[in-house]
């Protein structure tokens, strides 16, 4: 599948390009800045020489041409960014990765948009496109670690099936990735903000966390 990743020129955007790539997909980074975008493309391929990665680079509109496209821009850029291409992205699933946080001294606090959520925001927006929440709460750092699998379930929210299936088909193809089903798009206001807490964790234990739910096996995730 081709993917383009708009905005993806910071750490998680970044590093969700490498591992979608190093698992066979064709990836397309965008940015506002071609050159922008290259320098990145340029990076990861530098980083890992033995890899056969497939990425492209391209303004946002290029990137837009793929057939699943995420948004990975900062939470205040995700709408502007999507109106920005909304005509390429009719018909197409989309997912929104950004959350809507705030550091007030050495605390994180989410924001609460005016949808409720970045994702909402996205799906009001694009009404003619189908928006799924997810990729939330993968540690960039470990997301870009190509060498080793990162274990974490992916919540995904949408009020759409076909977003939520073609998501988690993306998933499944990451080793040590779970998806699953966490509802419609309006949940995606609870995992967005759940975000905040998990970066206090990081910040006051000194570490990265993942998300891991117990009591869903495997076989009821399709795995």
């Amino acid at each position: 599948m081709h993917i383009g990743l708009l905005g993806a020129t910071g750490p998680a955007g970044t590093a969700l390009a490498a591992r979608i790539a190093s698992v066979g997909h064709e990836v397309t980074i965008g940015s506002r800045s071609k050159y922008r975008a290259m320098e990145v493309r340029d990076s990861i391929v530098e980083k890992w020489p033995g890899l056969d990665l497939t990425i492209n680079a391209a303004d946002n509109g290029g990137a837009a041409d793929a057939e699943l496209v995420v948004i990975a821009t900062p939470w205040n850029a995700a709408t502007e960014t999507a109106h920005s291409v909304k005509t390429q992205l009719r018909g197409k699933v989309v997912v929104c990765m950004s959350n809507a946080l705030s550091k007030v001294g050495r605390e994180f606090q989410p924001l609460v948009p005016p949808r409720g959520s970045v994702s909402g925001s996205v799906q009001a927006e694009l009404r003619d496109s189908y928006v799924a929440a997810a990729f939330h709460h993968v540690p960039a750092k470990e997301l870009a670690h190509l060498e080793a699998p990162v274990i974490s379930d992916i919540l995904i929210c949408s009020d759409h099936q076909k977003a939520t299936a073609t998501v988690s088909d993306l998933v499944r193809d990451i080793p040590g990735m779970r998806p699953l089903d966490a509802g419609e798009l309006s949940n995606a206001t609870a995992i967005e903000a759940f975000t905040a807490v998990l970066l206090q964790l990081n910040v006051r234990y000194k570490t990265r966390v993942a998300l891991q739910l117990i009591g869903i096996d495997d076989e009821a995730a399709g795995i």
